[in-house]
């Protein structure tokens, strides 16, 4: 199961970052094919937002096939895999990079000292 987060200042609308979780966790095997998911209900009261909402992302990723409800039982993972194309792939780091950017760029620190830390993290270092 994955944990559910929104960012109310990234911009990007509520429906659609929950429809990216999801995504992300089955693409990363959090979420498994059969794996039930919260309740509309449930999740709205976790995440403090209209149901109406995740009803909205639920309903886009069963058109999509990624998500399967059976009336009395639940919302699951569907069978199929959703696979983001090399557009969305990017389009997604580059989100993360900024805002990584932004929050590191808030405590002072440059894109120099960020890279160093991403390569003391990989075991990579240039001196």
């Amino acid at each position: 199961m994955i944990d559910f987060k929104l960012d109310p200042k990234s911009g990007v609308p509520f429906y659609r970052q929950i429809i990216d979780q999801i995504r992300h966790g089955i693409a990363t095997g959090r979420l498994k094919v059969g794996e039930q998911l919260p309740t509309v209900r449930a999740l709205a009261v976790q995440l403090s937002i209209n149901p109406n909402t995740i009803s909205k992302a639920y309903r886009e990723l069963e058109i999509q096939d990624i998500l399967e409800s059976h009336q009395g039982t639940g919302t699951f993972v569907g069978p199929a895999s959703p696979k983001l194309s090399q557009k969305e792939r990017h389009a997604k780091l580059r989100g993360i990079c900024d805002e990584f950017i932004t929050i590191a760029g808030s405590y002072g620190f440059t894109i120099s000292d960020l890279i160093e830390e991403l390569k003391r993290r990989k075991g990579v270092s240039n001196g």
